[in-house]
């Protein structure tokens, strides 16, 4: 009982990439898929080092639309450490230069995951890993009505078939994935007005959680950054400085909301 009582004292707001599931190997598939219709290649495997300079610069990326930039950007011949530290103008560059629109780069991403779920689906599914201990959390909590909504960037319907694969139900306040049109923080206010429980936010992203700092009107949410997600040592060490956010660990997340903070909130 005490862990049911412990349970509803909060609302959860959970991102999906980097929280609660790992796709980099498909983000890099399905980006090389429409690398390859967006400029047209014979080649069809792509350079060796391709997908590990992807994986190194995912933190970057803030839309789905972004990831085929990137590997345009590292085979126009932009450095790692380049892009990493001014992707905001170097994308703008290269959309400008190539007359590309951002719509047309991320439905082409959609309509490929949509085409490769019709085609081979568990090939499609076999390329996510839901982070260790995750699905079990997410059970235990679905039994407990925890009142839990997903906000993602990414596709609704790509969430909600991951989860039904893993035979978690949609949570109880919903998913809001790109198609939904809201910005996070758009998002948990409209959150914070159907629910009567305190906002706990987490979130791989720091710049999703500064950007909620920003908002008066959500000085009430408690904010974490997930040190497991698409993370790098300087976010967390930034987070860390931050008194409003609180640097989360896996094991942290798969156990008990007391242990989640150094203090309990009251």
């Amino acid at each position: 009982m005490s862990n049911l009582i412990n349970c509803q004292a909060r609302t959860l707001a959970l991102d999906f990439d980097g929280v609660i599931c790992d796709g980099l190997r498909e983000y890099f598939q399905a980006s090389w898929l429409a690398y390859r219709q967006i400029w047209p290649t014979s080649v069809k495997t792509p350079p060796p080092a391709l997908e590990a300079q992807f994986k190194t610069l995912r933190p970057i990326v803030t839309h789905g639309w972004e990831m085929p930039l990137v590997l345009r950007g590292l085979i126009k011949g932009y450095r790692l450490r380049e892009i990493q530290s001014n992707w905001s103008t170097i994308k703008q560059r290269i959309l400008t230069e190539e007359d590309l629109n951002w719509r047309h780069l991320g439905q082409t991403l959609d309509r490929i995951r949509d085409e490769w779920i019709k085609r081979d689906w568990q090939g499609w599914l076999r390329l996510h890993q839901f982070y260790p201990g995750v699905v079990a959390k997410l059970q235990a909590w679905e039994k407990l009505a925890l009142p839990l909504a997903i906000i993602t960037t990414k596709e609704t319907r790509f969430v909600d078939y991951l989860l039904t694969q893993a035979e978690v139900n949609c949570p109880s306040l919903g998913i809001y994935g790109k198609d939904c049109q809201q910005t996070k923080v758009e998002v948990l206010l409209k959150l914070q007005d159907r629910v009567s429980l305190p906002i706990w936010f987490v979130e791989d992203r720091l710049e999703a959680l500064q950007s909620v700092e920003r908002e008066p009107r959500l000085n009430q949410v408690q904010l974490f950054l997930a040190a497991w997600g698409y993370t790098t040592v300087a976010t967390c060490t930034q987070a860390q400085a931050d008194s409003r956010i609180t640097l989360l660990q896996l094991d942290q997340f798969c156990q008990d909301f007391s242990v989640w903070m150094p203090k309990e909130m009251p």
